[in-house]
């Protein structure tokens, strides 16, 4: 329970960072609205004066996430606007886990949900892409990006020494020979000095703005 919170006046804003609060320490999975109380230092039906459900407060979780992510700059052209948003969401997905499966999701989604929508369709058209190649260009970047910060959420390592160890752990425990290019790929890769997993995401990224530019040339 935080003392803090207790002597703060409770409105719908502070139940949902609360809330936030609460599932990027404990997974999204364990927030209850019991659970969110006890964390708000509040009693349950208190909450319900401000937010009338759990799926209403999941609501509003996913909505400030999307509050937190870059919309692509009108100033910039559109791949350097597009890298920008991709970019900035998945620094905001790293620090919210318990995001990327919700992200698109919600059947009722918020304000800055639909804004930050509109503003990527734009950001598409504006760079020539028909609305067939938008629909294409939008739901394969966000695959990618919610795909990649999910799949980085779930990783067994974080930093470059923690990849190392437990990379030499993994191959000390194999048979010798038996896979081999995964152990040349081990040596020449995951144990050289300075490897990032997330240093394969710009890489991708670009990749695919270079084949949708290509696309949409056609």
């Amino acid at each position: 329970m935080n003392d803090n919170r207790q002597r703060v006046r409770l409105n719908k804003q502070l139940v949902l960072e609360g809330a936030i609060d609460l599932a990027d320490q404990t997974g999204i999975e364990a927030l209850t609205i019991r659970r969110l109380a006890e964390f708000l230092g509040v009693k349950p039906m208190s909450l319900y004066h401000h937010v009338p459900s759990k799926d209403e407060i999941v609501d509003g979780m996913v909505d400030i996430v999307f509050t937190q992510i870059d919309l692509p700059p009108d100033d910039l052209a559109w791949r350097d606007a597009m890298k920008q948003r991709c970019v900035s969401a998945r620094q905001v997905l790293n620090r919210h886990p318990w995001a990327p499966p919700l992200m698109e999701s919600r059947t009722n989604p918020g304000p800055a949900s639909l804004r930050h929508h509109d503003a990527v369709i734009r950001c598409l058209l504006k760079g020539g892409l028909s609305f067939e190649l938008t629909a294409h260009a939008y739901a394969i970047i966000d695959s990618y990006v919610y795909g990649f910060a999910l799949q980085e959420a779930h990783l067994p390592f974080g930093g470059g020494e923690e990849i190392s160890g437990l990379a030499e752990e993994i191959m000390s425990a194999l048979p010798i020979g038996q896979y081999p290019h995964l152990a040349e790929f081990t040596t020449n890769v995951a144990l050289k000095p300075g490897y990032s997993f997330g240093a394969s995401f710009e890489f991708g990224l670009d990749l695919i703005l270079e084949g949708l530019t290509r696309a949409g040339a056609k």
